[in-house]
């Protein structure tokens, strides 16, 4: 275990994920069955045996704090290992977080006790395998003060990321924010891609602390490490850029930022591909999540005709009852339960949610813990779903909260 402290930024409303987020905070939303959200960047720290973590909270953040109590909890004190939440505690001033810097800000005491050689900050909402080592073996041999991990995307996608300027040397010399025209820099690693921002920082910990005094003195500033701390600190420390490896081992890179419910929905499907894009069962780089006592899954009824109890192209997780009802290409989470002459198809059903009789579900997500009555009909007609109340989102994914 290195010298590494890693601070994961855990505390955003998840605003674009509502209804999802009413309840709880974004990285604590259900993802793929069995995980939540934060589990992904969490597995990437502790396989990359980083094992000193500061989740750093704000946003209803109860059931993110006891999925982290009951399922993140083995780490050895003996060892100088531990994982913390810390809730805002207006230490600094008065105010809740103002931004991704601020957040950071606000715990720099927290951060100056441990001392750490190298912080790593991280977004504890995004979907991705990354192994933080080649990205701080980088940082050390270009004797960089902060290192940005970048991922290269078509030109065309520019509008939703901060694009980075990299020189020869990997230096970045440039940086722009949601470019609108239609000229954005090309990425220095393949000139037909731009590199883009991941939102995956190294700071060497005395250079972290000194740009965030310095941003906090800024009366006009967002308190934002891409908006605004990065920008200014080209000119006054060694920026490095690391080409995201993913070690997913399929062809094309995977990192999806899942803070739209379309995105979410994409994420979530990306999964229940006969061959996905995101590989869950390599037991080399495992994802690890908080493990429920759950009865395993059941599927029954198997007469002809329309009652039948099956799944085809779905991820069923523990304590599912399929009883009578057919699922194609959707995503069971614990304890969902599916009803006879029922057909769910491309869709997300949360943990606990029941499928009434009779009932038709197409590219549909039903939140935690809903019972959708007998013979419903969701995801056919958006017309009808929004005057039954239900989110439709511009993708045409219905949300029944």
């Amino acid at each position: 275990m290195e010298n590494v402290l890693a601070i994961l930024l855990a505390g955003g409303a998840g605003e674009r994920l509502f209804p999802l987020t009413r309840d709880t905070a974004k990285p604590a939303v259900p993802f793929g069955g069995a995980y939540r959200i934060i589990d992904f960047t969490l597995s990437n720290i502790v396989n990359s045996d980083v094992r000193r973590i500061l989740i750093l909270t704000q946003y209803k953040s109860l059931d993110l704090i006891r999925h982290i109590r009951d399922g993140w909890n083995i780490f050895s004190s003996e060892l100088g290992e531990y994982i913390d939440v810390l809730p805002p505690m207006k230490r600094v001033h008065e105010d809740w977080y103002q931004g991704t810097a601020d957040a950071v800000f606000q715990n720099f005491q927290s951060i100056e006790a441990e001392a750490p050689y190298a912080t790593l900050v991280l977004s504890g909402d995004q979907i991705y395998k990354m192994n933080y080592h080649e990205m701080l073996d980088l940082h050390r041999r270009h004797d960089a003060d902060i290192t940005i991990a970048t991922i290269q995307v078509p030109p065309g996608e520019a509008s939703r990321f901060g694009v980075v300027e990299i020189d020869p040397d990997c230096r970045v010399v440039g940086f722009e924010e949601k470019p609108q025209h239609d000229h954005p820099k090309r990425s220095q690693f393949n000139p037909a891609a731009i590199s883009v921002s991941m939102g995956i920082y190294v700071f060497n910990t005395d250079v972290l602390l000194r740009a965030l005094h310095e941003d906090a003195q800024v009366p006009d500033s967002g308190h934002d490490f891409g908006g605004d701390v990065l920008p200014r600190q080209l000119q006054k420390a060694r920026v490095i850029a690391y080409d995201f490896r993913d070690i997913n081992g399929k062809s094309a890179r995977y990192w999806r930022d899942v803070g739209t419910l379309d995105a979410y929905y994409e994420a979530n499907m990306d999964l229940v591909d006969v061959v996905p894009e995101f590989n869950l069962y390599d037991r080399r780089w495992p994802i690890r999540t908080k493990v429920t006592q759950e009865p395993p899954a059941k599927f029954v009824f198997a007469q002809e005709g329309r009652r039948m109890g099956v799944a085809v192209d779905s991820i069923v997780s523990a304590g599912v009852i399929v009883s009578g009802g057919r699922v194609l290409h959707s995503v069971l989470s614990p304890g969902v339960r599916v009803n006879s002459y029922c057909e769910v198809e491309h869709s997300i059903l949360m943990p606990g949610a029941e499928i009434g009789r009779y009932s038709r579900i197409n590219r549909a997500i039903v939140n935690t813990g809903v019972k959708v009555p007998e013979s419903s009909i969701i995801g056919f007609d958006l017309e009808a779903d929004r005057a039954k109340g239900y989110h439709v989102t511009e993708g045409g994914i219905v949300v029944v909260a």
